[in-house]
């Protein structure tokens, strides 16, 4: 199904379909058992954790993100 064939979303504003879609988005995510996570991003994700928990101190705190954000301005 494509939505340019629900008339109701084809109308709506582009704000309007933001908001549709951000709520349609929560209903997906309040149900997260029916949403099945692939296997390589499981993988991935404990790829990640190890990384960090080996080496946490090699991550930028908030304030130092910020700042290099900031520079680039």
């Amino acid at each position: 199904m494509n939505v340019t064939e629900i008339p109701q979303i084809a109308a709506m504003s582009i704000p309007e379909k933001i908001v549709f879609l951000e709520d349609h988005w929560d209903s997906i995510a309040a149900n997260d058992q029916a949403v099945p996570v692939p296997e390589s991003h499981i993988r991935e994700l404990d790829k990640r954790f190890a990384r960090h928990a080996s080496s946490p101190g090699s991550l930028l705190s908030l304030q130092e993100l910020q700042q290099k954000i900031a520079s680039l301005t």
